[in-house]
């Protein structure tokens, strides 16, 4: 755990409660599990200490029941004291796998829905609480960040809304665009990516990887995805690959302009390893496209990592495109929900995020900085360096 110094000499805000909802249980109980070991083994010289009463538990998940009358209408009960604690609410709003009834049909959850849960959760609180902080890693309608035309600005107006709800921290991944904080300037707003899981899977698995300017690339599938691309390649000592989409903006398909074709700017890749750098994957049409010229130009193995794996489309796009060999692997978070099915893909490999939410809330709740928990560009060279050296690590 990052500077675990830092936390030692501030005291905890409040007792942690994590309030974790259905759409979210597998990584809310990974959290509980990495909280409970921090707590328990690196912290254990507060344990007789009067002030941190309640800071050592062995469950740190409140209890909550989320109900639903036969009309689809809701509402959220907590079923123990919350007052004064530190509550840190994660929910994803991608989960379609919950469902509920309404008139005697089964309904699948969709992200107004989830986001509806949120809000009712933080008005059961009833302001009791010493923090409301709510762990939101796929940002609820973050693709309709700006305005263009007569559109709805549903990003920023969400954030404005919790905020008037009282929460005082807001915690995300990837935000495709995190300006929206400026909704609500007076309230936290924290972006984090997981870079350094991206490369700790990828390395723990491909063992014969030569990472270096001559054998390595890292590829940024659009113009949006630059930012994170160039900072990646930075700290691995890479050169950085662009494409850009070219749309037909005289035609408007499910709210868009259609790509026409995928343009690539940068070195020649020829015989090179290409890691593609991306927030999501949602029906996979461009990744897969981007795959596909990156091996018609002699692209040695490509891999892709992406924040979220929605998949929207299904897997059979992914099977076959595998099987034509147009990438070789695929590394996904476990931030929002994956389809059981890809676990068991030959293809698939998951970053898993648990431990660095549970670091970020061990922090948050000592007011403690976290800069090395946003950028981190020295965790990230210390296992290059060994990855390099061929010397024997486990992650």
């Amino acid at each position: 755990m990052a500077n675990i110094q830092k936390l030692e000499q501030k005291m905890a805000v409040a007792p942690i409660k994590l309030i974790v909802p259905p759409c979210v249980d597998k990584l809310g109980k990974s959290v509980n599990k990495f909280l409970i070991e921090f707590r328990s083994d690196l912290h254990k010289k507060f344990k007789a200490d009067p002030a941190f009463q309640g800071y050592i538990k062995d469950n740190y998940i409140a209890r909550i029941e989320l109900s639903r009358f036969g009309t689809g209408e809701g509402k959220c009960k907590i079923s123990e004291s919350v007052r004064g604690d530190d509550i840190f609410i994660i929910t994803d709003v991608t989960n379609h796998s919950v469902t509920y009834r309404m008139f005697g049909y089964e309904n699948h959850y969709s992200p107004d829905d989830h986001f509806q849960d949120l809000k009712r959760i933080i008005a059961a609180i009833d302001g009791k609480a010493s923090r409301i902080n709510v762990i939101m890693p796929f940002l609820y309608e973050g693709r309709q960040h700006r305005r263009t035309g007569r559109e709805s600005l549903d990003a920023a107006y969400m954030f404005k809304e919790l905020s008037n709800m009282g929460i005082s921290n807001f915690i995300t991944f990837d935000a495709h665009d995190p300006r929206i904080q400026n909704s609500a300037p007076f309230t936290g707003f924290d972006n984090f990516n997981p870079m350094y899981q991206f490369a700790r899977t990828l390395l723990s698995n491909e063992r014969d990887m030569i990472i270096d300017k001559e054998h390595t690339i890292i590829i940024s599938p659009d113009e949006g995805a630059t930012d994170r691309s160039i900072y990646f390649a930075s700290v691995l000592g890479l050169d950085v690959g662009v494409f850009y989409k070219r749309r037909d903006y005289t035609k408007l398909v499910n709210g868009k302009n259609p790509i026409v074709a995928h343009e690539f700017l940068g070195e020649n890749i020829d015989g090179k390893d290409c890691i593609i750098i991306d927030d999501m994957i949602s029906s996979g049409g461009s990744m897969i496209d981007t795959s596909r010229q990156l091996k018609e130009m002699n692209a040695k193995r490509v891999y892709i990592c992406t924040t979220f794996g929605l998949f929207t489309d299904g897997l059979k796009a992914f099977d076959e495109a595998y099987e034509k060999c147009y990438f070789d692997k695929i590394i996904t978070t476990n931030l929002n929900y994956t389809d059981p099915a890809i676990l068991d893909r030959p293809y698939y490999l998951q970053a898993d995020m648990g431990k660095f939410i549970a670091s970020i809330i061990d922090f948050m709740n000592h007011d403690a900085p976290m800069s090395d928990l946003s950028t981190p560009t020295d965790k990230i060279r210390q296992i290059l360096e060994r990855y390099n050296n061929r010397e024997e690590f486990t992650f």
